[in-house]
């Protein structure tokens, strides 16, 4: 089979007819000249396949990622952590790889089981007693959380903690601007959030980031009894691998616990794609979004798993379901699956300790430094914020020229009138984890100490 079908010239004048454009320049309008090639593709009419292959290997060359090929420090929500061979060869095993639906179980139970433990680990990661088959991404996560919350409460009204990542709160405020839902931003003081003299009369749900984007590890004590005090659910973004150190969110009380589960067997990808973890209380089990594989048995009495409840979707239920998500990241969730397994409870563990030791280590060194300081005075994890003399954009750049990836300039992150961090230029967002060495540390500082001069 041919990896493409060209386009008659006819073919194309038929579409261009049918869209009501005149030529394929009308088509691109759309796009910014400075985003389209002006140079054309450096090949010939005529060209051979293989001529061909190569110039496009050429050009994918040229979308090198920087972590693989430099030191990461960066974080932000996606981290480079160490992919165990076990992973990708069990995760890339065929019948994993090009299976999509299970709804037929007759075919598909290795799937639904590796789903179905899949679902048993985050539920005992979250400390939730139910979890769903993943989602998305952890912002397609997170505005499932203020769905189910917004059925359940039959409210609108959400208080988000600015200390969860500002990418997740512009996905939730996008949402929102459909569904109708009050989205209220709590502020940070000094890497916190403020929960003090707020209203959460009327409110849905109560979310706060464990930790926070700043990596800053937050008392949920207090969100937890407003969202109490309010019959709101209290919703809790956590960091998966912190939780192989920190409480449980259902230890906190959470009604329910969304997540990134990039860290467990999907590398950066360049941003994707990634998956959404999810959990909650019983109480919202027929809210709970996408699918859900449980374990029953057969006519003959085996051991066997299904697809269930599928009554409180979207095709089924259509205007009354709380969620229009109906399907999962099948292959990232096996991958996880395979990870957590592999990794077990002191596994896990582990690779936290090794990153927030490592963090620590660094984050002493360099507040050291002339022209460094810490950007707030809270206890972190793996990650921590900086204030720099410097624009951080201007060190990552120094940097990034002796081959490492310094962290995340904060005003790259945060949305121009976000104002949980006082001038976010000059702050710079630094994630250790497992893969970092002590020598990979002691660099970054050397070369810190010439470039923020």
């Amino acid at each position: 089979m041919a990896d493409y079908l060209p386009h008659t010239e006819s073919e194309v004048a038929e579409m261009l007819d049918f869209l009501g454009l005149s030529s394929l320049d009308d088509l691109f309008a759309h796009i910014p000249p400075a985003l389209r090639l002006a140079g054309g593709l450096g090949m010939s009419v005529g060209a051979s396949e293989p001529d061909v292959a190569a110039i496009f290997a050429r050009y994918g060359e040229a979308n090198a990622a920087r972590a693989a090929t430099m030191t990461c420090f960066a974080g932000a929500g996606a981290y480079d952590h160490e992919v165990p061979n076990v992973v990708r060869a069990l995760s890339s095993r065929s019948e994993f790889v090009t299976a999509y639906t299970p709804y037929q179980p007759e075919v598909a139970q290795g799937v639904l089981q590796a789903i179905f433990e899949y679902q048993t680990l985050v539920s005992r990661l979250s400390g939730l007693p139910i979890a769903n088959a993943s989602l998305y991404d952890g912002a397609s996560a997170l505005v499932e959380a203020l769905n189910m919350a917004a059925g359940a409460t039959k409210r609108s009204r959400i208080l988000v903690s600015s200390g969860v990542h500002p990418h997740w709160r512009a996905v939730a405020r996008t949402f929102a601007a459909g569904t109708g839902h009050e989205i209220i931003e709590v502020p940070l003081r000094d890497g916190v959030t403020d929960w003090a003299a707020l209203d959460a009369a009327s409110a849905a749900a109560v979310v706060v980031a464990y930790p926070n984007y700043l990596g800053v590890v937050e008392d949920l004590g207090a969100p937890r009894e407003l969202a109490r005090a309010a019959g709101a659910l209290f919703v809790v973004a956590g960091d998966p691998v912190g939780a192989g150190v920190l409480r449980s969110a259902g230890d906190w009380g959470a009604d329910v616990f969304v997540g990134e589960g990039q860290a467990f067997g999907t590398p950066l990808s360049f941003g994707g794609p990634y998956l959404g973890l999810f959990a909650c209380t019983l109480e919202q089990v027929r809210r709970l979004p996408g699918r859900i594989v449980g374990e029953t048995v057969d006519l003959n009495g085996r051991r066997s798993f299904v697809t269930t409840l599928r009554a409180r979707e979207q095709d089924i239920r259509r205007e009354k379901a709380t969620s229009n998500v109906c399907t999962n990241q099948t292959l990232m969730a096996v991958a996880a699956a395979i990870q957590l397994g592999w990794l077990g409870t002191s596994g896990l563990a582990e690779i936290a300790r090794r990153g927030a030791v490592g963090a620590h280590h660094l984050f002493e060194e360099l507040v050291q430094i002339p022209g460094v300081s810490a950007a707030n005075s809270q206890p972190f994890l793996r990650e921590f914020a900086l204030r720099l003399r410097r624009p951080a954009a201007e060190v990552i750049a120094d940097m990034a020229g002796s081959g490492v990836l310094a962290g995340v300039a904060l005003d790259a992150l945060v949305e121009p009138d976000d104002e949980s961090v006082e001038d976010p230029s000059r702050v710079l967002l630094v994630a250790v984890t497992e893969r970092r060495t002590r020598e990979e540390m002691d660099r970054y500082v050397e070369l810190m100490r010439k470039v923020v001069a």
